[in-house]
């Protein structure tokens, strides 16, 4: 199971020190976990950085991704499939390498897949997030029931309130057929001592658990 950390503001050396597969950081202004000050030069290379953004402008992405090294984007807005093209095409150009693409959903009560699919030929992951008045997380998990009918073989980020309590609900959703396509569990506010800022003997302990569960379908 991979892992992916996000919203980090205060300590990202301590958690980069876990060894987490993708780091993230949130740069929209009505976020508490909005990073405003340069990212410590000790995190690194070998962690992938996923910029987080909500609608936000092609060019405000382009400056963050070169400021902070950023290996990916992370779309958590009502951003198009034409939005999505235009800023591969204008970030892989200034970059040397392939710029990762996640494109986030908010998941309420029920959910449309159908809204999802234009995307699929743009997007490396998709990400299902619980609904809220606002982009971005809520602190609480949605149904994951929902995703028994996932539809695609895309595979996805699993967010959304997931907290430290959560291994046993993780190792039941681990044996859905949909669970194949889970590519990683997004981690943020469960695992906070302030917005911002990992607890990061918490988290580590959680890592630890979950690291080695991988999908086990029931025969």
């Amino acid at each position: 199971m991979k892992i992916k950390v996000c919203g980090m503001k205060y300590n990202p050396e301590a958690v980069a020190a876990l060894g987490p597969d993708y780091l993230g950081f949130i740069f929209w202004d009505k976020s508490p976990r909005n990073l405003k000050h340069p990212l410590p030069g000790k995190l690194g290379g070998l962690i992938p950085r996923i910029g987080v953004f909500v609608d936000a402008p092609k060019e405000y992405i382009r400056a963050k991704m070169e400021e902070h090294q950023l290996d990916g984007v992370q779309l958590h807005g009502a951003e198009s499939p034409a939005y999505c093209r235009e800023l591969l095409e204008e970030l892989n150009e200034c970059n040397a390498g392939k710029v990762l693409l996640i494109k986030a959903f908010s998941v309420g009560d029920t959910f449309d897949f159908g809204n999802v699919e234009p995307y699929l030929s743009l997007c490396d992951y998709f990400l299902f997030d619980t609904k809220g008045k606002l982009p971005g997380g809520t602190g609480r998990a949605f149904n994951w029931e929902l995703l028994k009918s996932y539809p695609f073989d895309k595979p996805f980020f699993l967010s959304g309130g997931i907290g430290p309590g959560d291994i046993p609900k993780i190792r039941e959703f681990l044996k859905t057929e949909s669970a194949v396509f889970c590519h990683a569990v997004d981690l943020n506010s469960k695992f906070e001592i302030q917005a911002g800022e990992k607890d990061v003997q918490t988290l580590k302990k959680f890592i630890e658990e979950i690291r080695p569960l991988a999908p086990q379908l029931k025969q």
